[in-house]
């Protein structure tokens, strides 16, 4: 079995684990797909002028919320699976990660199908990865310094900042294309 691709299939509305993941890495797949699916569906449509615009009386725009999750993603990769920090040669991830506070900030006009691509790349080495571990890797702990806590967490936590920004983003399309439903 497959995991769902739109949230317009029946699949999309159920915790199934795919057969590469053991039980817990599975279901954590499985929810963190739902969250990607919901993101997709909050950003269909939007142009690159709406993307990078930053209405009055907010900081950040879409894609620049879009490029954080990719990097949060990014960088709990480098965590989990590397035990390593950001680095020198991480400052787009950093810039992407700080919201451009830091680092090189993320680029405007960039497309949709470009930002999407970069989700894209970043979960499927998330997932990939997954595939090689077992429930006993998810419950332990990160290397130092990270040791405080997790893989389950860590990843969980991959998962709630995207439906937060994913949030934010439904907030901002209703600001930069108004009367568009997702």
């Amino acid at each position: 079995m497959s995991r769902a691709e739109t949230l317009k299939s029946e699949r999309a509305y159920r915790i199934e684990p795919e057969a590469r993941y053991t039980p817990q890495i599975g279901a954590l797949a499985e929810m963190m797909n739902y969250a990607r699916l919901t993101t997709l569906q909050a950003v269909e449509g939007l142009t690159t002028e709406q993307l990078d615009a930053v209405p009055e009386g907010f900081s950040n725009s879409i894609g620049m919320l879009l490029s954080h999750i990719a990097a949060v993603d990014w960088v709990y990769q480098m965590m989990s699976f590397e035990g390593r920090d950001i680095g020198e040669g991480d400052g787009a991830i950093l810039g992407g990660l700080t919201l451009g506070k830091e680092g090189t900030p993320p680029p405007t006009g960039q497309s949709l199908e470009t930002l999407l691509n970069e989700l894209a790349a970043s979960r499927t080495l998330t997932l990939e990865t997954f595939a090689a571990k077992d429930d006993g890797w998810l419950a332990s702990r990160l290397p130092v310094p990270y040791d405080d806590m997790n893989q389950h967490w860590a990843w969980f936590h991959v998962m709630e900042d995207e439906f937060s920004h994913r949030g934010q983003i439904r907030l901002l399309r209703k600001h930069v294309a108004p009367g568009r439903k997702t």
